[in-house]
This record gives structure tokens, C-alpha cells and sequence, in this order.
């Protein structure tokens, strides 16, 4: 049964089950995952914008793989991921949930940014919803806001992360994806 006091494991309640049982594991202990993941960035316009966007996040802009470390906490309140690539800057961010699955939301702060995110459960999986953006708490109309596309699943035994973003009438910004494991102790 799933540990009291911890936001992921309440706002699912009983669909907090439906997830893989890795999943469940992270989501009830916390952890370290590293690997190796794949860096995309567009072209033109998009692919300018993108490098920016992501030197400004901690991503490496010059090569196209990196390894990238998550480490993942939970508490009463929220969810903690910071994120590291190729061992450089921190990405931080909070995760505060408002309501419960399916209806409820989480709203991501990374830095002046925030995402109004849904989850969708598919196949075990945490497929995350973008709904709004924010940028200093101001929404951004949805004709100028990128479009994120994330989730983590299970894949032959280890964490698949996969994170997009695109930009309407341009096409992809950046996007970084790959299998994860716990770090060894």
C-alpha cells in the first residue's frame, strides 16, 4: 500500500496502483536516476530559439548525447526533480498538485517558468498534459506558448523519460530523451 504523507502517492489516491510498479517504487521512495539520453534541436528559427531556451535550463547545446542524472523527492506539499546533464548546472524543479487524478493538475516552477500539466495513466505509464504556461505568473495566450509533450514509462526494465518542445508554425525547439536506472548505491 502506498505511504502516507507523500503528494504523488495522495493525488493519484487509488489509481496511484495503475502506474508500473517501478513507477509506484520511485513515486513512493524517491531516488537517483542516470543515463544516457539523446538531445534534439530544431532547425531555423525554432532550433536558435530551442538552444537558447535550453542553455538557459542547464542543457548542454553542443553534442548530441549526454548523461543526465534526476534525482526525485517527494514530500507532503510536492514533488522535487533536479535534473543535471553532462554535469553541469542544476535544473530544479517543483511540482505543487491541485485537486486529484484524472480531473486535477500540478503546476511545474522551473525558474520563471510554469506548466499547468494533467497526467494521463497509459499503459502504466505517466503521460503528462500541458494545459497553460506562465511565464512570471503572467499566462501566455496559446498562439505564443511552446507546446510540451513528456512522459515516463517502463521499457525493458529501466525509466524511459522523453521531453519535447515545440513552437506553433515552427516546429520543434528542443527535446532530450532516454532509458535511466537508479544509480547504485
Amino acid at each position: 500500500m502506498p505511504t502516507e504523507g507523500n503528494a504523488v502517492v495522495t493525488w493519484f489516491g487509488e489509481h496511484f496502483a495503475e502506474l508500473h510498479p517501478l513507477l509506484q517504487r520511485l513515486h513512493r521512495e524517491g531516488g537517483e536516476l542516470i543515463g544516457e539520453v539523446e538531445l534534439r534541436y530544431g532547425q531555423g528559427l525554432a532550433g536558435l530559439l530551442g538552444r537558447r531556451l535550453a542553455a538557459r535550463l542547464g542543457l548542454p547545446t553542443g553534442c548530441r548525447r549526454c548523461e543526465m542524472r534526476v534525482e526525485i523527492r517527494h514530500s507532503e506539499s510536492c514533488l522535487l526533480w533536479s535534473r543535471r546533464f553532462a554535469g553541469g548546472q542544476r535544473m530544479d524543479s517543483t511540482f505543487v498538485p491541485h485537486g486529484h487524478f484524472p480531473a486535477g493538475h500540478w503546476l511545474e516552477s522551473t525558474g520563471k517558468l510554469s506548466l499547468e500539466l494533467g497526467v494521463q495513466i497509459i499503459d502504466g505509464g505517466w503521460y503528462w498534459q500541458q494545459r497553460r504556461m506562465r511565464f512570471l505568473g503572467i499566462p501566455l495566450p496559446a498562439w505564443l506558448q511552446p507546446r510540451s509533450e513528456a512522459y515516463k514509462c517502463i521499457e525493458a526494465g529501466q525509466y524511459r523519460f522523453s521531453v519535447t518542445f515545440t513552437l506553433a508554425g515552427q516546429g520543434l525547439l528542443f527535446g532530450y530523451s532516454g532509458h535511466l536506472r537508479p544509480r547504485e548505491a
